[in-house]
């Protein structure tokens, strides 16, 4: 199959380049960020790959605006922040074509109504990606990790098997983005939401990698699993089956924090210290919005979404540190 990726930050282009590079298939990029894309034309359409600040080289790529593409994909790959997916979407407007697939694996909630205003719901996809990636710059990507850590997890909106996924699911194997497959839709994407609303959301508040949230002892059961709580209240009263158990959920935050990614500072973050906005809505305050909508109590889920916004302001007065250059070995 052929893929289209819209958005070249930092996960899109980790998608594209594997597919590109382990899959062997046919990739398009499409940039909707005109910075970026003026950018990654002005390195003669390559971008920079690393991986742990090491082995920096530089891979040819095809890449667009929205205006110009003209390819005809088999697989739309949505990758990009949930406030500039909109925008984009009525610029790719006259490209879809019927039949084809979207598939989303962004972070946070709100892409999948937005995406069934284009596509049927037999050709929505939704996923959830556990791969550190971080974007130094535009058109210079750094992979976290070894080649094989990280997961990711899919699921039809139909939650019916189809000729689509299994190819997706076998590409994706080939490009080493180590993907499962689900009936269970809203499951699979909350898995990750409710990771982030603790992870993302504290280590950019805290301005730490990942790792260094443990460094408090009573991190998970003091913060970690209230929220995760709360989380689960409202999903359960929203009639929503989750794929973990919450015990389950704090121990993938505690085997994330120490063993899996404890050097990754989240992607919240990265947003963060570059001065712009975070998904914090997105992500605990569409959990305390769920939660309000169905009558359940949510305060840490509203509070941390306010001391986000919170800290976003303070930017103002005391610029963040910007940690994200340092060797991610500590060295």
């Amino acid at each position: 199959m052929k893929y289209t990726v819209v958005g070249a930050g930092a996960m899109g282009l980790r998608y594209g380049i594997l597919l590109q590079e382990n899959a062997g298939v046919s990739v398009d990029f499409v940039e909707p960020t005109q910075a970026s894309l003026d950018k990654i034309h002005a390195q003669d359409d390559k971008v920079w790959k690393s991986r742990d600040h090491k082995d920096r080289h530089e891979i040819k790529i095809n890449i667009f605006s929205p205006e110009e593409y003209d390819g005809n994909p088999d697989v739309w790959i949505f990758f990009m922040k949930q406030m500039q997916l909109q925008d984009t979407l009525e610029r790719l407007a006259p490209k879809f074509k019927s039949g084809q697939t979207a598939l989303g694996a962004m972070n946070g909630m709100g892409h999948i109504e937005k995406l069934q205003q284009y596509f049927d719901d037999e050709y929505i996809i939704g996923g959830t990606a556990m791969i550190a990636t971080v974007l130094n710059d535009y058109g210079d990507v750094d992979f976290m990790g070894d080649e094989n850590m990280g997961s990711s997890v899919y699921a039809n909106l139909t939650e019916k098997p189809s000729a689509v996924m299994d190819q997706i699911q076998e590409d994706f194997k080939a490009a080493h983005l180590n993907p499962s497959y689900t009936e269970n839709f809203m499951g699979t994407l909350l898995t990750k939401v409710f990771f982030n609303a603790v992870e993302n959301s504290i280590a950019t508040m805290f301005q730490s990698r990942m790792g260094q949230l443990m460094a408090y002892d009573n991190f998970l059961e003091g913060i970690a699993r209230p929220l995760i709580n709360e989380a689960y209240d409202a999903a359960e009263a929203a009639g929503i089956s989750l794929i973990e158990t919450r015990d389950e959920m704090v121990k993938q935050v505690d085997y994330v924090s120490t063993i899996g990614n404890p050097l990754h500072f989240p992607s919240m973050y990265q947003d963060f210290v570059k001065g712009r906005p975070t998904e914090v809505d997105y992500i605990n305050g569409w959990i305390a919005d769920l939660a309000d909508k169905h009558g359940i109590s949510a305060p840490n889920q509203h509070l941390v979404t306010n001391f986000v916004h919170l800290a976003e302001s303070m930017r103002e007065f005391t610029p963040p540190v910007n940690k994200l250059a340092p060797d991610y070995k500590g060295n």
